[in-house]
């Protein structure tokens, strides 16, 4: 795959943005998708969970290869198309059952239903959001696809604590599949997964999430969720109200990220992304803490 994108130059090109200083092979999104659709069909079957990354989870590859080859000409993939693809895999969960139908209490008692509507906006919401806050962290070698490692892990470590087989399956097959590409990807970088992979993966994990942790929505599901995934979000949150104060449209790419400050306080490369692994590490150990301590 890296030989083939050297030789349609589907590369990613130096910028003043970016931190490498040579083209590198941007197709590592494929490799992913293959990876974990091939995974699921083999140990998961044509489960809801697979069904969903199957067809959302192509639109989206596919969406974010047309970004991707866009991006290599230097030109910039329209922003409409991609919200309405981004939109309408979200709502694909919702169709195979997969979806935020209400939240109880501290205690699991006394489930609040949402009308269907509130259910498939707060559903949509949800895998929306995820899926692009994890693109938005892929801007130094190795760090979205090592988030991602860890939250799978932990949403692994929720579901077995759960006892939800299926999602700890689809949890593994994240982990192993961002470990592979994770030799490849992590400083110096060999190749890249582009706004393809990250968005796929993103949305993989919001599906996971919905499956697992979310299934049952307590207080404490959603606390679990939130903190499992918690340095996409919280990047996301510090990065929107940093663009807002500063009048700057919330789509554009820039170098506001914790990433990018970090690596301007003097931090190199594999410090800052260390860095974040660790933070994202104390992120999921609280999560994990605060299930066993709600259980």
């Amino acid at each position: 795959m890296k030989d083939t994108a050297v030789k349609i130059k589907f590369v990613d090109q130096p910028s003043k943005r970016k931190i490498h200083h040579t083209p590198i092979p941007l197709m590592g999104g494929v490799i992913i998708y293959i990876g974990c659709i091939c995974s699921m069909l083999i140990f998961d079957g044509l489960s809801p969970r697979t069904l969903t990354l199957l067809i959302g989870g192509t639109m989206l590859l596919l969406t974010g290869l047309m970004d991707d080859w866009y991006k290599t000409k230097g030109l910039d993939f329209p922003i409409l198309p991609r919200i309405i693809v981004y939109v309408l895999a979200a709502s694909i969960p919702i169709y195979y059952g997969l979806e935020i139908q209400g939240i109880t209490n501290l205690t699991g008692q006394g489930m609040i239903f949402f009308p269907s509507w509130i259910s498939w906006i707060v559903t949509i919401l949800w895998v929306f959001c995820i899926t692009n806050m994890v693109n938005f962290i892929d801007g130094v070698d190795g760090l979205a696809t090592g988030i991602v490692t860890i939250s799978a892990c932990t949403l692994f470590v929720v579901s077995m604590l759960k006892g939800q087989e299926g999602s700890a399956i689809m949890a593994i097959i994240i982990v192993a599949c961002c470990l592979a590409f994770l030799a490849y990807n992590f400083y110096p970088a060999k190749i890249f997964m582009g706004d393809a992979g990250a968005i796929f993966l993103g949305y993989a994990l919001a599906i996971l999430s919905l499956d697992g942790a979310l299934k049952s929505a307590t207080v404490v599901s959603i606390v679990v969720s939130v903190f499992a995934i918690g340095v996409p979000i919280f990047d996301t949150i510090f990065v929107l109200i940093r663009r807002m104060i500063q009048n700057k449209g919330l789509h554009k790419a820039d170098n506001l990220h914790t990433h990018h400050s970090l690596m301007k306080w003097g931090l190199t490369q594999i410090q800052t992304v260390s860095f974040l692994y660790l933070v994202g590490v104390v992120f999921s150990l609280m999560s994990i803490i605060i299930l066993l301590i709600f259980k």
